[in-house]
């Protein structure tokens, strides 16, 4: 499976895309699906503090209950210990920091995308955005271990530029690191061909889900969901939760947090 080319890459605003609960049987084509999904803003809402973004227990059953009946994966960039944490099952697979750490069943355990070689620029860096940040009043500089998010949500307008100025520069200075935008969100990530999509393909291919009979499905609301939505498009389906700032390469939408339970719930029942 391969990420379509730019020039054949579409892209649409997602308010004019079709709404995926209008007609499941027909999105899946009389496939069993592989179901990927993001977390934050689409199994549980974004909040200010991503330490508080709690999987309601209702998300959780219709996880479960779907992971009983195909493949379920959770591609996240929060780190996978962490996204593990919050969703508390043991039948699903996890892929943190956007793919570059991949837990499952069977003790599966990897981290395919060569990412340990960034760590010591991730520290230092880590070092200095703490320093140099500390006195923009509501920022949060959050270390993951193949990632260092800063956050600024909840910056007063007058210094976001300020921020991302500071983050620029220290990004600047590590070859080993590169950008990673998002909603309310800087990055700064491993500077390695390896992201959200890529761990979809690897988890396709190790997971012998690269089938005839199988359609996989990425959920996701970010723009670090693009590479997922990309690397399917044509082979699988991509489902914007809500909408973000650019067009995308998804071909469905969800509005919500609610309505991607409600279609969780409903793709079970046609699964089974």
């Amino acid at each position: 499976m391969k990420k379509q080319s730019d020039a054949a890459l579409h892209k649409y605003n997602a308010q004019d895309l079709p709404a995926a609960l209008n007609d499941i049987p027909g999105l899946l084509q009389g496939k069993k699906p592989a179901v990927f999904l993001d977390y934050d803003g689409c199994l549980s809402p974004i909040v200010k503090d991503p330490d508080k973004a709690i999987l309601a227990q209702q998300m959780r059953k219709a996880l479960q209950q779907l992971a009983e009946v195909c493949f379920v994966a959770i591609v996240s960039g929060r780190d996978r210990a962490n996204v593990e944490q919050l969703v508390q099952l043991d039948n699903l697979y996890y892929a943190g920091s956007h793919g570059f750490d991949i837990s499952g069943p069977d003790n599966l355990n990897t981290e395919p995308g060569g990412a340990k070689a960034a760590l010591p620029a991730l520290e230092e860096a880590h070092k200095v955005l703490t320093e140099r940040l500390k006195d923009i009043s509501g920022v949060l500089v959050e270390r993951k271990r193949y990632a260092i998010a800063v956050h600024y949500r909840n910056v007063p307008e007058n210094q976001v530029n300020q921020l991302l100025q500071i983050t620029d520069e220290v990004i600047a200075r590590h070859p080993e690191l590169k950008k990673g935008p998002g909603k309310k969100i800087m990055e700064l990530k491993p500077n390695l061909d390896w992201h959200k999509g890529k761990a979809v393909e690897w988890l396709l291919e190790e997971m012998d889900l690269n089938q005839p009979s199988i359609i996989p499905l990425y959920i996701g609301d970010d723009l670090t969901d693009e590479d997922a939505f990309a690397t399917l498009q044509g082979h699988g389906i991509g489902i914007m939760v809500g909408e973000h700032d650019e067009q995308t390469a998804a071909e469905y939408r969800l509005e919500d947090v609610e309505e991607v339970q409600t279609f969780l719930e409903a793709l079970t029942k046609i699964t089974k």
